[in-house]
């Protein structure tokens, strides 16, 4: 909880007034249906993966991970889809770097083989 002390512009009286931070977490919906607390550090560390050895810069993934967490704010009911997620980060991903965007997707969409990262490879040169 946070104390301010205020004053008042008008009448010059002084008060206190008690603030509190949102209790409330951001929760992801899972393909399963479970809910789970959203956390920044899992999403970035993916990001890190996916972006490993490419030339992007920190500040881009930083940007993005606050972008998922803008999302989160423009829900009225504080939870988003792990597929709502997936899909907004591989696609601000492919305008950032195309090859982490691949790597991003094989394991977000969960690519079996060697086939489906030549069909997401091949989407992308069209």
């Amino acid at each position: 909880m946070i104390r301010r002390r205020r004053e008042c512009l008008g009448c010059r009286h002084r008060f206190t007034t008690y603030e509190r931070m949102e209790d409330i977490p951001y929760m992801v919906v899972k393909k399963e249906g479970r809910r789970e607390r959203f956390d920044r550090s899992k999403l970035a560390q993916g990001l890190l993966r996916a972006c490993e050895k490419r030339s992007v810069a920190a500040h881009q993934l930083e940007e993005l991970v606050e972008a998922v967490e803008k999302r989160f704010l423009e829900t009225p009911a504080r939870e988003l889809t792990s597929r709502e997620i997936g899909e907004y980060v591989m696609g601000r991903l492919k305008e950032i770097d195309k090859v982490a965007y691949v790597r991003f997707a094989s394991v977000y969409l969960e690519f079996e083989d060697v086939r489906e990262f030549t069909k997401e490879i091949n989407q992308i040169l069209e």
